[in-house]
């Protein structure tokens, strides 16, 4: 997962130096600059921590300790174990080992929930990438439905001015009146009105998604254009098998983590079996005293040796240990619900998507038609108005038909193209790659 991140922030890098960036550049810079995503990053590592301590703990632990002791007064004597009333001095050395031989499965379980935690973990991080990549991908759409809807507004001033001028020519020559002269400056004025409406907008839009990616607000970001590209219509074989969600694996993992954590829990019903083998030895000296074994000597006799084993029966434990296994248990099943839940939401949800889709792209092709329809229209209905066949105003009437059109098919094209994206997500793609 670093080194996918290094990658991120190497091509991100390369990125910022571009000219313009597509949908999917946007969608790798934001997963690469995001907050949240690194702190889930740090999460998953967590889990993966967790993991190594698991199977640890399937080795013996081994430890070693070192007392000194100053006995005065009243003391035992070690060496004939009889009262003295002597200043005495004790030291030991001790390294021992000590492994469970069976616990009740409870370390097995507690790897397994380790592992199911990494899995959760790693389907946590893929999901909120995947959020994130959905989020910028919807400011892209506003900034490139306001991008087109820019143009069409400049195509729409250029258009009016040029009719005003052919206006205020035939208004010389007489054929025009001063009254459609003051209707077509109305309708440039409304023109860049309209202009200027939708280059906020389209200004808006940039800093939403800037915010989104997570780039510097006061530098510049240009969108490369959305090119739509015909799909076929799909044949119907739908596919609903969203088992590589990450929001369902992320449910499924958390399940199963918590049925292992409560067998875990169960574990503790059970006897445990210990066995422990250590080494030590001793140096003692009576204090004053010329008499005392030298230390090489001493610790070199003194040692011994153990081998232990441990048997610990759980009789009662104030009903903590059934309590605990209750709890789990219903952590367990809360789980599974969730889990259960999830998949009826997401098949809900990849069902909505795959159809509007479909509807989409029908709708845009009618959408294209629609457009042709209103463009023959409007030239008609141009060359009637310069014969005096027609008003400013039935002009007006159908400019303005023309122009929802086309923003209407802009906005159908893109809403295809984001259908798609979401048809991908719900089938358990990475869309930002």
């Amino acid at each position: 997962m670093k080194r996918l991140t290094l990658i991120l922030l190497l091509a991100t890098n390369q990125v910022i130096a571009q000219t313009t960036m597509s949908v999917e550049q946007c969608m790798q810079y934001a997963v690469a600059h995001n907050h949240e995503l690194r702190q889930t990053e740090l999460e998953l590592d967590n889990y993966k921590q967790s993991r190594i301590g698991a199977i640890g703990n399937f080795l013996p632990s081994i430890n070693a300790g070192v007392s000194a002791q100053y006995n005065f007064g009243r003391a035992i004597d070690p060496e004939t174990n009889t009262y003295t009333n002597v200043s005495t001095f004790y030291n030991g050395y001790e390294v021992y080992a000590t492994i469970p031989v069976f616990d009740g499965f409870n370390r097995l379980h507690a790897l397994r929930a380790a592992k199911s935690g990494v899995l959760m973990g790693q389907s946590a991080l893929r999901q909120q990438q995947n959020e994130k990549a959905l989020t910028v991908l919807e400011a892209y759409t506003n900034v490139a439905y306001y991008q087109g809807t820019v143009a069409m507004a400049e195509e729409k001033v250029a258009e009016s001015q040029l009719l005003l001028d052919q206006t205020r020519l035939m208004e010389e020559i007489g054929r025009k009146s001063a009254a459609d002269v003051a209707q077509v400056e109305s309708q440039k004025a409304e023109a860049e009105y309209n202009l200027t409406v939708q280059q906020n907008h389209y200004e808006t839009a940039v800093l939403e998604l800037k915010k989104e990616m997570a780039w510097p607000l006061d530098e510049e970001l240009s969108i490369a254009p959305w090119e739509y590209s015909e799909t076929p219509l799909p044949d119907g074989s739908d596919n609903y098998d969203l088992n590589n969600h990450a929001t369902l694996q992320q449910s499924r993992y958390k399940m199963e983590t918590a049925r292992h954590e409560w067998r875990k829990a169960q574990s503790v019903l059970y006897p445990t079996i210990s066995l422990s083998a250590g080494i030590g030895t001793t140096y003692y000296k009576t204090l004053h005293s010329q008499t005392a074994s030298s230390f090489s000597d001493q610790f070199k006799h003194n040692r011994g040796e153990y081998i232990a084993i441990s048997l610990s029966i759980p009789i009662f434990n104030r009903m903590q240990s059934v309590t605990s296994v209750r709890k789990a248990r219903n952590s367990y099943r809360i789980a599974r619900e969730a889990h259960e839940q999830n998949r009826l939401e997401l098949e809900k949800l990849s069902r909505e998507a795959w159809q509007d889709w479909i509807g989409y792209q029908k709708q845009s092709l009618q959408m294209e038609h629609k457009v042709e329809a209103d463009s023959i229209a409007y030239q008609l209905t141009k060359r009637q108005f310069e014969e005096g066949l027609s008003t400013a105003i039935d002009l007006h009437s159908t400019s303005a038909q023309l122009l929802n059109s086309k923003a209407s098919l802009l906005q159908c094209q893109l809403m295809t193209m984001v259908k798609n994206y979401l048809v991908r997500y719900y089938h358990g793609e990475q869309i930002w790659e």
